[in-house]
């Protein structure tokens, strides 16, 4: 068994850093500070085939578990996504296919893998047991719940009031990732601040199954791109799977006043120099260098120092410099002629004619760094021109 380490100084920003609430937080400092092995949870739903920066926040927060020894439990909600959590949306979450949670979930390892030491961290699919339960064990956990507990929550509560439809099943969701904690014992369960109702939950069945009730560490939602909540629904989010170039660019893209959050929860950055950070930011120095740090960081975390050393040049080259980055993509047209919508489609720089609109309306397309502005355009002689959408996208054509 691999033994605990003791570092008061690492329990403290462990319990602190980017920390919302513990509960109960006493209770867990002390079973730390006392070396004890702790069965660390958390859970992840394939809901869409990519980590995004948003998911990553409780999953650096069990690599810190994990690097002070303790035995950390990754549940790939395999079962709990089929029913769909709906904690924190505004309308029922539609049920997924076996077929579309199973695509899902292909490289959600390997992506794991680029935070957790994949050697020292046990992974579990919550079918294991949720989908061995007959009706009478579930009668039996729903009994521990009233209605009122469950649509007391605010957000159901509000889907209520505006006669919106809440269906049972988004009641049966918090029994599940409940009993994921008596199904691995955990003694701490990770989560967001959405997640709050399921992470007692797990408390309560714990209890109810007679084990003692888990430790929850939970952690604030980060905005995304468009300053809403982070969601791979709104397509605002940084994934840990995008190219480094792209990565690098969001970050450079996203609003002044995310700099200090995601250095405090998307990094590992020492809190000395985020003291440093915040007070260079106080005093007025431009806030760019301290986000192109921001994003060489965040991109070498996930591609190593190579990565973000690439995402840095694209970025000076396309953004500062204006020129066309080299060995950009190549798509094949056999049209002459063809409408600027269709080719942006055609090209995928745009995932629909709506889509393509709305960016040439925006004056956002080029060609041959020509802005187009006009989405009747029609373009010919293609042949080894660059389609560039926004300031991220390229595409080189070839006449079939």
């Amino acid at each position: 068994m691999a033994k605990v380490t003791i570092d008061k100084q690492k329990i403290n920003e462990i319990l602190s850093r980017g920390v919302a609430e513990v509960i109960d937080n006493e209770h867990l400092r002390l079973k730390m500070l006392k070396g004890e092995r702790l069965r660390v949870k958390l859970g992840i739903d394939p809901t869409s085939p990519n980590i995004h920066l948003g998911r990553t926040i409780p999953l650096l927060k069990l690599r810190d578990f994990q690097d002070l020894g303790h035995q950390v439990v990754l549940i790939i909600g395999d079962f709990t996504g089929l029913i769909g959590d709906t904690s924190d949306k505004a309308s029922e979450r539609p049920m997924l296919s076996r077929d579309e949670i199973e695509k899902n979930m292909e490289t959600y390892l390997e992506q794991a893998e680029k935070i957790l030491d994949t050697k020292k961290f046990e992974l579990r699919h919550n079918s294991e047991w949720l989908g061995k339960l007959n009706y009478q064990e579930i009668g039996e956990q729903a009994d521990v719940f009233s209605v009122a507990e469950f649509i007391g929550r605010e957000n159901i509560r509000k889907r209520l009031d505006e006669g919106k439809r809440v269906s049972l099943r988004e009641v049966l969701y918090p029994l599940m990732q409940g009993y994921d904690s008596v199904a691995i014992k955990a003694d701490v369960e990770l989560g967001g601040t959405d997640q709050r109702f399921n992470l007692l939950a797990g408390r309560k069945l714990q209890e109810h199954f007679g084990e003692a009730p888990q430790d929850i560490l939970m952690n604030d939602l980060i905005a995304g791109l468009d300053g809403r909540k982070m969601s791979s629904s709104w397509g605002n989010v940084i994934n840990i799977t995008d190219p480094p170039e792209e990565m690098f660019g969001k970050v450079m893209s996203m609003s002044d006043d995310l700099i200090i959050p995601y250095f405090i929860y998307c990094t590992r950055v020492p809190i000395l120099r985020l003291e440093e950070i915040k007070k260079a930011l106080k005093q007025g120095k431009n806030p760019r260098e301290a986000k192109e740090e921001l994003a060489y960081e965040i991109t070498q975390m996930y591609w190593e120092k190579e990565g973000a050393e690439k995402g840095q040049e694209y970025f000076d080259l396309v953004f500062r410099k204006s020129k066309i980055p080299k060995n950009i993509p190549e798509v094949v047209i056999s049209e002459k002629k063809i409408n600027i919508l269709n080719l942006l489609v055609k090209t995928k720089s745009c995932p629909s004619k709506s889509g393509a609109r709305k960016m040439v309306e925006q004056g956002a397309v080029k060609i041959n760094q020509e802005i187009i502005l006009d989405w009747k355009s029609v373009i010919s002689e293609l042949n080894n021109k660059i389609v560039q959408v926004g300031k991220r996208k390229f595409c080189r054509i070839k006449s079939k």
